[in-house]
């Protein structure tokens, strides 16, 4: 493999003449502020994978971490890789202390910065493109397809709206205004400046911004409205919601769910599963579908939430290479060669996706549809899995 060389990697080889086992041609090193580009993206079978690449994780050090030697402080703090790696990856200097090669017993201490060099494989998501609906100067709206993140986070960084908004549509820098769940579709709004970015964040945080969804949920959801006013407690270890009724006999100080409401309205349905009108009044995490499912009707393909509901999931909202979703299409530009680089230190390679990441994961049938506020309305068109005909 032919690699260029980056400032800065002078340090590893000199590591590698000290007997490490890093590749003699030097590595070209990305960061955060590398932006994405068009040939970054392979797409295969339905789904949109990243080329791994080569990227420096910056952190600095907590004071729990104090004390503990470096090897340990990765194999107690980041588990997805065996010890082993973690021994080799110092040894050879892809992890570094304060910008310096260190051995294996060197004590890590508070506030240092870490870096660790490292073969990046990002989680696939579903293979459609990013629709952009709406351009004014200060904002942009977009149709969010499922399973993309909006913004880097965890393991995702180019697989992610921002991402994809800049490597296909030339559109940075963008500010996300409200969050859409990783699984969920729809309308997500964009700020163009991040004057623009404040004035809806006032907006939201002052109650003055409406939202609305639709659900396809299991079973044939009552006529009149329902509204649920059911206290939610996120478990952000088990990474779900659930639902609290208040309890009177007890000290309201002692409950742990925070207030939530929201309104759900029948559209349609066949009684096997209902197309539902949802309206949040507060924001809680997971809110619609938790309440969904505490009001006896969960969405029809969520598998976190419909414990001992029938699914009914199907194939039905399948994002492919022929079909569409939510009238997101894949790119037709982008059918790059699906070549890669191997790296002889990386325990993902040779896959394209992260080790626990299959490429089988579909989106959530909950789409957001409009937000509108003081003198301006937004919409995005509905899904193809919201009409039972």
């Amino acid at each position: 493999m032919k690699r260029k060389r980056k400032r800065g990697d002078c340090q590893q080889q000199q590591q590698e003449d000290k007997g490490g086992d890093m590749d003699k041609d030097c590595i070209v090193w990305q960061t955060p502020a590398n932006p994405p580009e068009r040939h970054d993206y392979i797409f295969r079978d339905g789904r949109r994978f990243v080329r791994p690449y080569y990227f420096e994780f910056i952190s600095h050090a907590k004071n729990r971490w104090a004390g503990k030697t470096i090897v340990d402080l990765f194999a107690d703090e980041f588990k997805g890789r065996p010890y082993d790696y973690y021994v080799s990856a110092v040894k050879c200097g892809r992890i570094q202390v304060d910008g310096v090669v260190v051995p294996v017993s060197y004590l890590v201490k508070s506030s240092q910065k870490i870096s660790h060099f490292l073969h990046r494989h990002e989680p696939p998501v579903l293979a459609c493109d990013v629709r952009v609906l709406h351009v004014e100067p200060d904002v942009l709206t977009v149709c969010k397809p499922p399973t993309v993140p909006v913004h880097p986070c965890g393991q995702y960084r180019k697989n992610t709206v921002v991402g994809i908004l800049q490597a296909e549509h030339d559109l940075a820098p963008v500010f996300p205004v409200h969050r859409l769940d990783r699984l969920v579709s729809g309308l997500l709004i964009l700020a163009r400046n991040a004057v623009k970015a404040d004035v809806f964040r006032q907006q939201i945080e002052g109650g003055l911004v409406r939202k609305l969804y639709v659900a396809r949920v299991v079973g044939e959801f009552p006529e009149n409205e329902v509204v649920v006013t059911a206290s939610i407690n996120y478990n952000a270890r088990e990474g779900r919601s659930t639902a609290e009724v208040p309890d009177f006999g007890v000290k309201e100080a002692s409950q742990k769910g925070k207030a939530a409401c929201t309104k759900f309205t029948r559209i349609s349905t066949n009684g096997i599963h209902s197309i539902v009108q949802c309206e949040p009044v507060t924001g809680r995490t997971h809110q619609i579908r938790v309440h969904l499912k505490h009001a006896g009707h969960p969405i029809a393909n969520d598998v976190l939430y419909l414990s001992d509901f029938g699914s009914n999931a199907s194939t039905e909202g399948r994002c492919d290479r022929t079909g569409e979703l939510n009238s997101c299409c894949i790119p037709k530009q982008m059918q790059a060669g699906e070549d890669f680089d191997l790296d002889p230190m990386c325990t993902n390679c040779p896959d394209l996706a992260p080790r626990g990441y299959g490429a089988d994961e579909e989106g959530l049938w909950l789409h957001c549809v409009r937000y509108s506020g003081p003198g301006w309305t937004y919409e995005c068109p509905y899904p193809n899995w919201a009409s039972l005909l």
